[in-house]
């Protein structure tokens, strides 16, 4: 469990206490409830990290709601949009392994994170990871973007950072969407509609993987 969920959580159950004992125990009720929300909503589950060569996994539990042609630094490349709703694990991973070379915080607005427009116009951490993949340099970037309920972005690698495919580097609070943008050099083997898996979930594999 992320730690933040130990803080709700506890912190509610004492209110609990509190509350039962200043009232009646029916009012108790509420606050033991939301305890218990913020205990499971800041789960953490280990994921088996898939071992093939050359594969993107999903940064987060969600659905993918678009795969869409995108600009990036004025060249062309594809985006993956999964949106993350209250009872998904809000826990982050990185998609691939390799060197962190930037870490972008971007104000913004907090918009409905299922609306196309959130992908530019909401607040938003942009991390981009280079890779080495059969021997070949690529980059991989990806953003932690707020929504309509979810106002904190949690980020705990910064430029400079190693990181491997699956490792946890941040979390999104109540409710987000992530997106993923890739170049030419990857095969996208997810469709719009699916649900990915955070850390064990392929996104895409390198085309020119054995």
């Amino acid at each position: 469990m992320v730690r933040d969920g130990y803080y709700y959580g506890f912190m509610l159950l004492g209110a609990a206490v509190l509350v039962g004992w200043l009232t009646t125990p029916v009012w108790a009720a509420i606050p033991m409830l939301l305890a218990c929300f913020f205990l499971w909503f800041f789960r953490d589950p280990e994921r088996a990290i898939p071992s093939g060569p050359g594969v993107i996994v999903a940064p987060a539990d969600g659905k993918v709601t678009a795969i869409m042609p995108a600009t990036w630094n004025g060249k062309g490349y594809l985006r993956i949009s999964i949106f993350l709703n209250v009872f998904d694990v809000h826990v982050n991973r990185t998609p691939i392994g390799g060197k962190v070379a930037c870490v972008t915080y971007k104000k913004g607005q907090f918009l409905v994170a299922s609306k196309e427009d959130a992908s530019a116009a909401n607040e938003q951490n942009v991390i981009t990871v280079d890779g080495v993949i059969e021997g070949q340099p690529t980059r991989v970037v990806f953003k932690q973007i707020a929504g309509l309920i979810a106002r904190r972005l949690l980020c705990y690698v910064q430029a400079g950072s190693v990181v491997e495919t699956g490792q946890r580097i941040g979390m999104m609070k109540f409710g987000s969407r992530m997106d993923v943008i890739l170049g030419p050099e990857w095969e996208v083997l997810v469709k719009a509609g699916q649900r990915v898996t955070g850390g064990s979930g392929i996104l895409a594999r390198f085309k020119g993987a054995a």
